[in-house]
């Protein structure tokens, strides 16, 4: 019997979605701020599934392509120069509190020639075992909730230096088991969404006398279905994302290459609005019975609506959009394609959220394997990866430089 806190953020995660009042909290100055965070359903799909991004500030739209390219930007599969591979990546969640709860990402491409390659990944979040009670205290039942997606994309060139990709992604969700709650049937979550993501390299940019390899990248993820745990809930955002990265490598000689990169990532999911009140603090409702908002628009849209609203609905105007954009820096270094070397900064406004922090981390790679860590140092509020150390394994097969019997 164990975890009894998690049921509380279950019932929160299923009944009460909505419920995003805007509150006042106090900085580290004693300023006041305005909270106004905004919230979807299966965040996991937001987590950074790697140690090596994991350890650059969770930056990876731009990064040289890797294995795990699919959670920051598909389009980067077809530079693979390897044939094939695949990475084993392993999170423990808030290991301060619990043991049991992790999250596992496999991924895996082939490069179909020089110029596709196809790729697929399977991530899987456990929450361990919770035992549920009704308001008493009585045992109801007790359960494992889990949630994974898996993911397909293809990915192709259309020129020596710009590359595009889709992704194609299912979504399961199994929070309560079925239990009934709060008098009230629930189910396990599905959605199906999808990627578009682009990638531009140049390699043939000369800084300071040092050869240079300067890429973008951008990448439009979870776009797709409402997800609902329940007959009669409202069906909620999953977290569409909008990310862009940049990066600039340098070949100081033979053996020594740094990269210094910078991503933003907004959510494409619309603001909660701010609901009007009286003078007691109670919310005001129209004749329609529906809540009446002081300011912002309402959130209960559709998918593609959500997105276009979602850079102009902030309640707060400009200012608050501009607070929603999320950014991150990074920084790798690489000793004869063998050793590598990474820190980065992840930064999210204090009223959206406050995940502000540093990471480290290493790499080692010989022949067809490797190895990534990450560690996290949180530098304002607590986080569910402090303390813990992540790892990845991966494995290159067979060099894919092109032969004769390879076509577009």
């Amino acid at each position: 019997m164990k975890k009894y806190f998690l049921l509380s953020l279950l019932v929160s995660v299923v009944f009460l979605p909505a419920a995003k009042a805007q509150k006042q909290a106090t900085s580290l100055t004693g300023q006041q701020i305005k909270l106004n965070t905004i919230t979807t359903s299966v965040p996991f799909l937001s987590i950074g599934p790697d140690s090596r991004a994991g350890g650059m500030g969770d930056c990876g739209a731009a990064s040289s392509p890797d294995i795990n390219s699919m959670h920051w930007n598909a389009s980067k599969y077809a530079f693979m120069d390897r044939k094939m591979g695949f990475a084993l990546n392993y999170t423990p969640w808030l290991r301060r509190l619990v043991p049991d709860i992790n999250y596992s990402y496999l991924s895996g491409y082939y490069k179909l020639n020089k110029n596709q390659a196809i790729a697929s990944t399977l991530r899987y979040f456990s929450l361990g075992d919770i035992a549920f009670t009704d308001v008493n205290g009585n045992p109801i039942g007790q359960f494992r909730p889990n949630e994974f997606a898996l993911d397909v994309a293809y990915s192709r060139k259309l020129s020596e230096r710009f590359s595009t990709a889709i992704a194609l992604r299912y979504i399961y969700s199994n929070l309560t088991g079925s239990i009934n709650i709060a008098g009230a049937n629930t189910k396990a979550g599905q959605a199906v969404a999808s990627d578009i993501s682009a990638y531009y390299r140049n390699d043939e940019i000369t800084m300071g006398g040092k050869k240079t390899t300067y890429s973008f990248g951008i990448n439009i993820s979870n776009v797709g279905s409402k997800i609902s745990y329940s007959e009669t809930a409202v069906r909620d955002f999953i977290p569409q994302n909008l990310k862009i990265g940049n990066n600039l490598t340098w070949n100081l000689d033979e053996y020594n290459t740094i990269s210094v990169m910078v991503d933003i990532n907004k959510l494409l999911v619309p603001s909660p609005p701010e609901v009007a009140r009286d003078s007691t603090g109670s919310p005001l409702y129209g004749a329609d019975g529906n809540l009446m908002l002081s300011s912002g628009k309402p959130s209960n849209v559709g998918t593609i609506t959500g997105i276009v609203q979602s850079f102009y609905d902030a309640p707060g105007g400009f200012k608050e959009e501009f607070r929603e954009i999320m950014w991150g820096t990074a920084f790798e270094y690489w000793y004869d394609n063998l050793f590598a070397f990474r820190t980065g900064y992840f930064h999210e406004a204090a009223s959206k959220g406050n995940r502000q922090y540093f990471n480290i981390g290493a790499g080692l790679r010989y022949n067809t394997f490797g190895i990534d860590f990450a560690y996290l140092i949180p530098t304002v509020t607590q986080n569910p990866l402090q303390n813990t150390l992540r790892f990845t394994l991966l494995f290159n097969f067979e060099s894919s430089k092109p032969t004769n019997k390879e076509t577009n």
